[in-house]
């Protein structure tokens, strides 16, 4: 298969799990039972010093969810941006670290998070080193 086709599947499965996340990241204060909606309360009201900033845990909940969700979008923009010309050597030094990001990624959620994101995240980081391998075996292009 094309690299530029397995990049593009790469960011596509990138996409899901980035709609995906910004479900779960814009609904997560709404708690399926009492006990978990306990937590949430708690999470929400009880604050806390840090940093000089009276700050809750759903405060710093929100704020990495936002931020992996701008990593996100990253990452498929930067796919798709290097299916453009995957045959280019910068291409290939940039997959390396996304490629390994995407893999590392799909591990932790495997280990913190639920097995539905970890195989979307590992299908996206499959697709990365599969087309970082076409692309080595490819003629040598300059930048």
């Amino acid at each position: 298969m094309k690299p530029k086709i397995l990049l593009r599947i790469a960011a596509f499965f990138v996409l899901l799990h980035t709609i995906g996340h910004t479900i779960g990241a814009l609904t997560w204060k709404q708690a399926p039972n009492q006990a978990i909606g306990h937590v949430v309360k708690g999470m929400l009201t009880e604050h806390f010093d840090f940093m000089g900033r009276s700050v809750t845990l759903g405060s710093f909940f929100d704020g990495y969810g936002m931020m992996t969700l701008f990593v996100l979008v990253l990452l498929v923009i930067l796919l798709w941006q290097l299916s453009n010309n995957p045959e280019n050597r910068l291409a290939a030094k940039i997959l390396v670290p996304v490629s390994s990001y995407l893999l590392i990624q799909a591990v932790l959620e495997f280990i913190y998070f639920f097995p539905f994101a970890a195989v979307i995240s590992l299908l996206a980081a499959i697709s990365a080193f599969v087309a970082l391998a076409s692309i080595r075996s490819l003629k040598p292009a300059t930048i």
